[in-house]
């Protein structure tokens, strides 16, 4: 009996950690990081690096819920498309290990416990933003990416609002700082996602999204609208110096990373192939937490 029962709380535990695993997969945990690093660089920055504990539980706590609710819904919005891509074939909602209404009713619970967390616990105007962020990424950007590639920019707007929030949930208003942050994220994201686009092209194609690099093939129109939006992301990195928020260590960093990114954006440009896609990749997922550190250490 003893053995039984170790045996079925054993397959119980295991159960449960492929549950929470494919949880954690439907949420995006990993591109929630990214979600609650922006915010809470917003949020240092508009209390003037001045942290309160619970505003900054509770601002963290509502936008993770936020986050992990828009990725679940957008999952929820497009199992069926996902199960024609590769890349997206084995998430939890194509292959059924989590059922679209599981899906579907975890996802409205947690955006309605986030908006409701940051409500409350933090204030109106960041509760305004994150309803709004999560409305524009799941009522206009997704669909979008069905009718035209100006999707991209589209969804570059809600990605970019985090640091507004945390901003608004520091500051109590959306002051000119926190819309540097914004336009910092939202250029960043352009050769970001353009770099993941053209190499999976063809995944895009199959499942009826379109995607500027799907009628790319050979890259350089892509590669040059991820150099231009390096280069404009360049000049607004450099815009917290001139607001006096960032010393000159940060405009120096700044500096060195943008030329850097624009670099392979333009090496992307002259030469696409999957080597340079993926370099372009790298460097993006390298620049923000960087440049984002860095602003947090030299700030005024």
């Amino acid at each position: 009996m003893n053995s039984a029962g170790e045996m079925s709380a054993a397959q119980s535990m295991t159960g449960m950690k492929i549950w929470m695993k494919d949880w954690a997969e439907l949420m995006k945990a990993r591109l929630s990081l990214l979600v609650l690093l922006t915010t809470l660089v917003g949020l240092y920055c508009g209390s003037g690096g001045q942290l309160e504990l619970w505003r900054t539980v509770f601002t963290l706590l509502g936008t993770s819920l936020v986050a992990a609710a828009a990725a679940t819904l957008n999952e929820w919005m497009e199992r069926d498309l996902d199960a024609k891509m590769v890349r997206t074939a084995q998430r939890p909602l194509p292959t059924g290990r989590i059922s679209p209404d599981e899906a579907l009713v975890g996802g409205a619970g947690m955006a309605g416990l986030g908006l409701a967390t940051l409500f409350f616990g933090v204030n109106a105007l960041v509760a305004f933003l994150a309803g709004m962020t999560l409305a524009l990424y799941l009522f206009v950007y997704t669909p979008m990416k069905r009718w035209t590639a100006l999707n991209t920019l589209v969804g570059a707007v809600p990605g970019a609002i985090p640091p507004l929030i945390g901003f608004a949930a520091g500051r109590g208003n959306l002051g000119i700082e926190g819309w540097a942050l914004f336009s910092i994220l939202f250029l960043w994201q352009i050769p970001h996602f353009l770099a993941i686009a053209w190499r999976h092209r063809e995944d895009y194609r199959r499942a009826g999204f379109r995607m500027l690099p799907c009628h790319d093939d050979q890259g350089r129109v892509t590669g040059l609208v991820a150099l231009v939006y390096c280069l404009a992301l360049l000049a607004a990195s450099i815009w917290p110096v001139y607001l006096h928020s960032a010393g000159h260590l940060y405009g120096l960093g700044a500096l060195i990373l943008g030329i850097g990114y624009a670099f392979l954006a333009g090496s992307f440009a002259w030469k696409p192939n999957m080597v340079s896609a993926r370099n372009l990749f790298l460097a993006s997922i390298a620049y923000l937490p960087v440049l984002l550190i860095l602003l947090v250490l030299d700030r005024k």
